[in-house]
């Protein structure tokens, strides 16, 4: 088999590393802004080897962090933005409970960022929704703005505005070297590309990338296991596609927060999932043996009993995904604190999906000198001291 030749461009205003959701639409703002734009990922696409893959996400505006709520206008201008610029339908309104104890303070916190005056009690979920059992004295809250993001079709649909607006992805195009200077050079299996400005949004691996350019960035990637539940009663209004999303706060039957989804993917299988995994290499993440513990799985057996008693207690299917951790949760989205031109896009912790297309604009602005148009405050490399102590 002949050799792949040469591709013949070579020179572009930016180039992008890792086509996901964050660096897809942080492409997709580049190319808007008519700057030659190279994305590169270096799998073939489409894959599920690392965080956007799958069929949905819960998009909402409970936060209980202003500076994300202040996000999520936004964030639902975008992608209905998208779905105009596709004529593709990438949102399902479904509303959201928050469900926790009483005086919870990020319960309290989502309450207050949503605006909304009204907790409901165990009797009014159980009327406004019979799939939920609250336990006695806890509480939700519903968020009527969130629903369901079609994720694969918005991974899609945000590269091929991309494309229609002359942008250029390479897939299966592995990043073997980055050299840093006014105009940076990236090595890639198949080419050799430079631009004045470089980001980086490459998930689980961004880290390896960041360390040859001096940074060492605290980003865990974690495992997740991704579990469907069957209705005990197939096609039970309760538990069906028109039932709402759920996330929990402060619960203690659901360390670290449990989310859950309706069975929009796999008919008669919702989606329920332990907001947290185990540590893992992205290289390796598929070689955890079958017989490995699982001990998300025996958390999320016991909160369905308790509150989604509509629901068998073993998965019926299971899948993987990734999150990468930063210790505080919150996105690292900053330039490099030495190479200005380069521009960081990572540590989404499990949250970023629906807030990608303001992403893409922030990492877009930062790359071209702008001022963002959003507070950064919370996404600073520095809040984390010693990131700049790798080998230079």
């Amino acid at each position: 088999m002949a050799a792949p030749s040469q591709p013949q461009k070579c020179t572009f205003d930016a180039i992008v590393i890792g086509a996901g959701i964050q660096g897809s639409f942080t492409a997709y703002h580049l190319a808007q802004r008519h700057k030659d734009t190279l994305l590169l990922e270096q799998f073939l696409l489409p894959h599920s080897r690392g965080s956007s893959h799958g069929q949905s996400r819960i998009i909402r505006s409970a936060y209980p962090q202003e500076y994300y709520s202040r996000m999520m206008p936004d964030s639902f201008r975008l992608w209905h933005q998208l779905e105009a610029e596709t004529g593709t339908t990438l949102y399902r309104q479904t509303g959201l409970v928050l469900l926790g104890p009483p005086g919870e303070p990020e319960l309290e916190a989502c309450r207050r960022n949503l605006g909304v005056n009204e907790f409901l009690d165990a009797a009014a979920l159980a009327q406004r929704f019979p799939g939920f059992r609250l336990q006695a004295g806890q509480v939700a809250v519903l968020d009527s703005t969130a629903g369901v993001l079609l994720a694969d079709r918005a991974l899609r649909a945000v590269q091929e505005v991309f494309r229609r607006r002359g942008g250029t992805l390479r897939d299966g195009e592995k990043v073997l070297r980055i050299e840093p200077g006014a105009t940076v050079t990236v090595t890639t299996a198949a080419g050799v590309y430079k631009a004045p400005r470089l980001i980086i949004t490459a998930g689980a691996w961004t880290g390896a990338f960041v360390e040859q350019l001096g940074l060492r960035l605290p980003l865990q990637p974690l495992r997740i296991d991704v579990c469907y539940w069957r209705e005990k009663q197939p096609g039970s209004a309760a538990l069906g596609s028109v039932s709402p999303c759920f996330l929990t706060l402060g619960l203690s039957q659901a360390p670290h927060g449990i989310y859950g989804l309706p069975s929009i993917e796999y008919p008669g299988l919702m989606k329920v999932c332990h907001h947290s995994g185990s540590p893992t290499d992205p290289e390796k993440r598929d070689q955890v043996p079958s017989s490995a513990p699982r001990p998300d799985i025996a958390v999320l057996s016991s909160f369905i009993s308790s509150y989604l008693p509509g629901l068998e207690t073993q998965p019926a299917l299971m899948e993987t995904c990734l999150y990468t951790n930063t210790p505080d949760e919150d996105f690292i989205l900053d330039r490099h604190p030495k190479f200005s031109n380069i521009v960081i896009g990572a540590g989404f912790s499990g949250h970023g999906f629906k807030l990608a297309p303001v992403v893409g604009k922030l990492l877009c602005e930062l790359s071209l000198g702008e001022e963002p148009s959003h507070n950064m405050a919370h996404f600073s490399i520095t809040r984390f001291p010693g990131v700049l102590g790798a080998a230079q």
